[in-house]
């Protein structure tokens, strides 16, 4: 007789400064778990950051008295900064990220003229994951699922009937994520989320942000079923021709990100400042005309 596979506890944190979810997943009080897509508050006016957001993470881990396995990335966000190292020094843990990080470092190595001794490796992180690999979240077993497109680093971690999906996708009436990031391609993207929507109908699918059209409530969970009949730019029976074409007109339109010039600095470091200067103080860069 097959084992029955465990399903996990799962709980949302949603930070509105940055309209980012962040999940903590577990099988219950006492148990392993990970951390996925974690926010360090930044103020972009001041150039100070807080942990308030990282802190309530905290306190739930401690409350349900959890033991950190994994802080995970789905990729190097542009729209808030990693709390990860926060989270490994305070609880422990290893940080994982997708592979392809390493082309995202080659880019923007180039972009803010990093010091020389910044390594093109992927070696800030503890684990680079790659496609289809498994991996243990104490007894549950996790997935990786390459999803390039929004950027050539991009995963999914699927965890039993749970997909947690990163910028991919979003609610279906917000639509999907954009392409014209360096490294980003509307193709790639059109082909990533076919292989999530191939998953079965009742898939639970957990979104990285939720940016909603009008006044319905913040919300971060759909299904496969919900995407594929109502998702505004990809629905069932969007061709990749239609998708692509729609993605590079709508994206043509978009500003860049409030934060993406301090978060990508430091989320391709696996969230670690730069290294700091002489006078004892870290310095971001702000490239002109670059992007």
């Amino acid at each position: 007789m097959q084992a029955k596979e465990l399903k996990p506890t799962i709980q949302s944190f949603f930070d509105k400064a940055t309209w980012t979810f962040t999940y903590i997943v577990h099988q219950g009080p006492e148990s392993p778990c990970a951390i996925i897509d974690s926010v360090l508050n930044y103020d972009p006016k001041s150039g100070r950051t807080q942990t308030t957001s990282a802190d309530l993470v905290i306190q739930y881990v401690k409350e349900h008295q959890l033991k950190v396995e994994w802080i995970l990335e789905t990729h190097a966000h542009a729209d808030h900064v990693s709390a990860a190292p926060y989270f490994k020094k305070q609880m422990g843990g290893k940080i994982g990220i997708g592979h392809n990080i390493i082309q995202v470092q080659k880019v923007f190595k180039r972009v803010f003229h990093l010091e020389p001794e910044f390594k093109l490796d992927g070696s800030q992180f503890d684990t680079l994951m790659h496609p289809n690999e498994d991996f243990k979240i104490g007894n549950l077993t996790a997935k990786v699922l390459y999803v390039p497109g929004h950027t050539p680093a991009c995963v999914a971690y699927q965890i039993a009937d749970a997909v947690f999906v990163g910028d991919t996708l979003f609610m279906p009436d917000v639509g999907t994520a954009r392409c014209d990031f360096p490294g980003g391609d509307a193709s790639t993207l059109y082909k990533s989320i076919q292989q999530l929507l191939s998953l079965p109908v009742q898939t639970r699918l957990f979104m990285c942000h939720d940016y909603p059209p009008t006044d319905r409530p913040i919300a971060y969970e759909t299904t496969v079923a919900d995407q594929k009949s109502k998702n505004i730019h990809v629905h069932d029976g969007i061709t990749e021709n239609q998708f692509v074409d729609m993605r590079s007109k709508r994206d043509a339109t978009l500003e860049m990100p409030v934060l993406i010039l301090p978060s990508v600095q430091i989320n391709i470091r696996a969230g670690e400042m730069p290294p700091k200067e002489t006078n004892g103080t870290a310095y971001l860069k702000i490239p002109i005309n670059a992007l």
